[in-house]
């Protein structure tokens, strides 16, 4: 029983920590695009351009 008055109190403030880092993820815009990084696996890069070499 002991061991919960310190568990109890770190698991919540754990969640409190995880909860905090969700609503900053959604006001920052980090789940905006969901489909972009999806549909860019699909498509090649454009090539670019090799110097010649001297």
């Amino acid at each position: 029983m002991n061991s919960l008055i310190l568990l109890m109190p770190v698991a919540m403030l754990m969640g409190f920590i995880a909860l905090c880092g969700f609503l900053w993820a959604l006001r920052s815009g980090q789940y905006e695009d969901l489909d972009g990084a999806a549909n860019r696996i699909l498509f090649d890069d454009l090539p670019t351009k090799k110097e010649p070499r001297p």
